[in-house]
């Protein structure tokens, strides 16, 4: 099956059951689940369930007890994109080409929708854990829930954002500052979500450190792309504002690299993450293509 459509039955998939984890709008207070709602169905590329999915698939899975992982994945991803967008921090209009959450709900509401993301995500990994409790398994699955829940924390994914925060206006330009950045506030999610499916399926130990180098490295390549993307994207197609890294003063690869290193620098990090996919022993055409979708991509 050709990238494209396998990808548009995944993003399908992964909707569905996106639906029919969350809380229902009826259920009161109903404006919280609208707006948790509004922002998880706004659109979106649904990459790291995806990638766990795809990743699961490549090790003999099983989807239907990654699927509901896989969600987790993008109601944690979402919640913080939420977050990213309020006026505190990058104060963005638009998010996939719709009014971001809290111009819609107003800033209270949007936070409130952003943490019911976080704790939600967090109850179905504990209710999975549950049901597998006396599964073969469940070690792995506690080892990826684990790692799902430093991946988000401070030493992970919030810590990136402290630091990508705290480093806007500075004058000084440190790429040891800037690769911590994007390693933690963009890539530990995206490894997650790849070690996640490779837990969840049996993956051996050199399997693992092999797709977990993958996932480091198509991570590193969608955060240089995205910074490249804000220079020279088309804002229509991108569904968000452009220009508001140069505009926030933040540590980009571009500020520091300049365009064209920063461009090759995004190549050579897809070349060594499919090198590491070979190296698993393991059959993924897919898994190949989206890496090369992520240096390609325009939105």
């Amino acid at each position: 099956m050709e990238f494209k459509s396998k990808t548009n039955e995944w993003i399908e998939e992964v909707d569905s059951a996106l639906d029919q984890l969350l809380i229902a709008e009826d259920v009161p207070p109903q404006v919280i689940h609208h707006a948790m709602r509004y922002s998880m169905f706004a659109g979106g590329k649904r990459l790291r369930p995806i990638l766990c999915l795809a990743t699961a698939e490549m090790f003999n899975g099983d989807k239907t007890k990654v699927m509901p992982v896989a969600c987790a994945l993008e109601m944690i991803h979402t919640y913080s994109l939420i977050h990213d967008d309020l006026p505190d921090l990058d104060n963005d209009d638009f998010r996939r080409g719709k009014p971001t959450n809290h111009k819609v709900y107003g800033n209270a509401m949007a936070i409130l929708a952003g943490d019911a993301l976080l704790t939600h995500a967090f109850e179905i990994l504990s209710k999975e854990a549950l049901a597998d409790a006396d599964a073969a398994n469940n070690k792995q699955r506690l080892q990826a829930n684990y790692e799902i829940a430093n991946a988000v924390s401070s030493r992970g994914m919030i810590g990136g954002q402290v630091v990508d925060i705290i480093s806007e206006d500075n004058p000084v330009k440190e790429p040891s500052v800037l690769r911590y950045i994007h390693t933690h506030k963009t890539g530990d999610l995206i490894k997650t979500s790849v070690r996640s499916g490779a837990l969840l399926s049996g993956a051996s130990k050199e399997e693992l450190e092999n797709i977990t180098i993958y996932a480091e490295k198509i991570g590193m390549a969608f955060q240089i792309t995205d910074d490249i993307l804000d220079i020279e994207g088309d804002q229509q197609e991108l569904g968000k504002d452009i220009g508001s890294d140069e505009k926030n003063q933040k540590l980009t690869f571009p500020s520091i690299y300049g365009l064209e290193k920063s461009k090759r620098m995004a190549r050579n990090a897809i070349t060594d993450a499919i090198t590491f996919l070979e190296k698993t022993g393991r059959e993924s055409a897919y898994l190949k293509e989206l890496a090369m979708y992520i240096l390609t991509r325009k939105k």
